[in-house]
C-alpha cells in the first residue's frame, strides 16, 4: 500500500534589485546548490514593464504585466490588482483551510502606503514606523524579515511563505556597484541559508515537498539607480528547485511564470485567460 502524498509548500524570497552579472561574481553557496537541484536563468524585463520594483514584483505576483496590473512605478495607485490578485490571494480564496505568510519591509508590498498592498493578506513588516534607509537600518530590517519567516517556516504548516529582501537595492541607489553591493548580495544569500535550514528542520520535512523560487525584479547602473533599458538594467534572474523542476525547466523563464508556478504547485486551477505567464518548464519554445 502507498502512502499519503506529499504535502506541496513553496518559498518564495525576494531579493530586490541584484544585477545579474553582480550574482554571478558573488559569493552565493546557498543559491548555488538550489540552482544546481534545478535550474538558475537570466531573464530579461519583459518590455511591457519598467526596470522598477512596482511593476515587477507586481508581475511577479499576478502573472500579468504593467498594462494589465496597472502598477507603473513605485505608487501603486491605479493598480488593477482587484482584476488580477496576487498569488496569496488567490491560493486563500480556492483553499480558505490553508495558510500563507509575506513578510518585508518595503510598505507598498504589504499597506495601503503609496497605494498598495500588493499583499493585502498575511503580511507582516518587522518595522512599521521605520523610514530609516541607511545601510544598518536596511540590514537589521532584512534580518527580522528572515527571522521571523524562519520561525514560520520551521513551526506554522504554510502552503506559502514570500520573504522580500531589500539591501541590495538600496545599497545600489546609495553606493552604485561596488563591494559593498556585492557584500549585500551575499548578505542575501546567508539568509536565504537560514530559511533553507529552517525547512530541512521542520519536523514533518520527510512527508513534504517543497518549491524553493529565489528571484530578482531588475539590476542598476554601476553608478545605482535603474528605471531605464540598458542590460545592466533589464536583466534579472530567477533560480528554483523543486518537484519537476529540471536545468530545462528555465529555458525562456519569465517574471510572469512565478504566480503561475506557485499556484500550479499548490494545486490551484486559475481561469483561462486570466494570467500570462506559465508554470516553468511549459513555455513553447519561440
Amino acid at each position: 500500500m502507498s502512502g499519503s502524498p506529499a504535502r506541496q509548500h513553496v518559498l518564495v524570497v525576494a531579493w530586490d534589485g541584484v544585477r545579474d552579472d553582480e550574482r554571478r561574481a558573488a559569493a552565493t553557496p546557498h543559491l548555488d546548490a538550489l540552482a544546481a537541484r534545478g535550474f538558475l536563468s537570466t531573464v530579461r524585463v519583459d518590455a511591457r514593464n519598467p526596470t522598477i520594483s512596482g511593476p515587477v514584483w507586481s508581475t511577479v505576483a499576478t502573472g500579468v504585466y504593467s498594462d494589465a496590473h496597472g502598477v507603473r512605478d513605485n505608487d501603486f495607485r491605479g493598480h488593477r490588482y482587484r482584476e488580477h490578485p496576487d498569488f496569496i490571494t488567490r491560493l486563500l480564496a480556492a483553499r480558505p483551510e490553508t495558510t500563507a505568510f509575506a513578510a518585508g519591509q518595503w510598505p507598498p508590498l504589504f499597506t495601503a502606503t503609496d497605494g498598495g498592498p500588493l499583499f493585502p493578506r498575511s503580511a507582516y513588516r518587522p518595522a512599521p514606523g521605520v523610514l530609516i534607509e541607511d545601510g544598518p537600518t536596511l540590514l537589521a530590517l532584512d534580518e527580522a524579515t528572515t527571522g521571523r519567516c524562519a520561525a514560520e517556516l520551521l513551526t506554522r504548516d504554510h502552503a506559502l511563505v514570500f520573504a522580500y529582501l531589500v539591501l541590495p537595492d538600496m545599497v545600489g541607489h546609495d553606493q552604485g556597484v561596488t563591494p559593498l553591493y556585492r557584500a549585500a548580495i551575499e548578505t542575501c544569500d546567508d539568509q536565504l541559508g537560514v530559511l533553507l535550514a529552517a525547512i530541512a528542520a521542520r519536523p514533518g520535512r520527510a512527508q513534504e515537498e517543497w518549491t524553493v523560487i529565489v528571484l530578482t525584479d531588475h539590476g542598476h547602473r554601476d553608478e545605482g539607480h535603474h528605471g531605464g533599458d540598458s542590460d545592466e538594467e533589464r536583466l534579472a534572474w530567477i533560480a528554483a528547485s523543486g518537484p519537476g523542476i529540471t536545468a530545462a525547466s528555465g529555458r525562456g523563464v519569465d517574471h510572469a511564470d512565478v504566480a503561475a508556478h506557485v499556484l500550479a504547485v499548490l494545486g490551484v486551477d486559475v481561469p483561462a485567460g486570466a494570467m500570462l505567464g506559465v508554470p516553468f518548464g511549459t513555455r513553447p519554445a519561440p
